[in-house]
């Protein structure tokens, strides 16, 4: 029986500058990384590339194997339960992907995700999916720069008052979070402000922040009715800049 597959899920987040020394250390060990392109001028591919780049290890750097990424519904009218579905059959799909790869290349192999795998990153799932695909496999994950970490930094604040708690959640799943009486709310996975639910919430604080850590960076904060233009035009200017674009924000209830 032949030894297992290894694989290193690597949280990078938001590019070269932002990987730690012992991500560093550990991309110099596997023999080639996986990603998912997502289309033929895909820019989050290149700065995976320029990652892989930047932390060769004694043979250069390791190779970047590109695989396209599976379609997956991405209406705009789905409920919360269609969602969810959607995103099962997308890993699903992705899995199935992986494992065919893994099963012909075997040795050490890498994702890298970005911020960190512990925070609304599916990669840990994906590869559970392909060890019951039959993939004799064995992983490890190291932690990285994740996007609170990142949107509190760059606006020099905490994520909570003193002795309160800061409840992370979706852009989806906002009004739950208020409803349920939480109002120190990080929320990540977030559409373009027109299709956020923010009502009740004008006279709330807001700290936002786009494509944190990269040349596209914006930041707005200020009372959420006052801003929420600023945010879309921003939002806008950053994925000109950058080609994507992934943003986060605090909001805080007035007090």
């Amino acid at each position: 029986m032949g030894e297992p597959v290894r694989i290193r899920i690597l949280g990078v987040g938001m590019g070269p500058q932002h990987v730690t020394g012992e991500v560093a250390t550990a991309l110099g060990t596997v023999d080639y990384v996986m990603a998912a392109e997502k289309s033929a001028d895909d820019r989050l591919l290149a700065v995976r590339r320029a990652i892989v780049e930047a932390h060769p290890g004694p043979r250069g750097p390791a190779e970047l194997v590109a695989l396209p990424d599976p379609q997956r519904d991405r209406s705009t009218t789905l409920t919360t339960g269609g969602y969810e579905g959607a995103v099962t059959d997308w890993h699903d799909a992705r899995a199935a992907q992986y494992a065919e790869v893994l099963r012909t290349r075997g040795g050490t192999a890498a994702f890298l995700v970005w911020g960190d795998p512990s925070l609304y990153d599916s990669t840990i799932r994906i590869v559970e999916k392909v060890r019951g695909l039959g993939v004799d496999l064995e992983f490890d994950v190291l932690a990285g720069i994740s996007a609170p970490q990142l949107l509190a930094a760059r606006h020099r604040i905490v994520l909570h008052e003193v002795g309160r708690p800061v409840h992370i959640t979706t852009g989806r799943r906002l009004q739950e979070a208020v409803a349920a009486g939480l109002d120190n709310i990080v929320a990540m996975l977030n559409p373009p402000p027109d299709r956020l639910d923010f009502t009740g919430l004008d006279d709330w604080s807001i700290w936002w922040g786009a494509n944190l850590g990269a040349d596209g960076e914006r930041l707005v904060t200020g009372r959420l009715r006052d801003v929420l233009p600023d945010i879309a035009e921003a939002r806008i200017a950053a994925h000109e800049h950058d080609g994507w674009v992934m943003d986060a924000f605090l909001l805080r209830k007035s007090r």
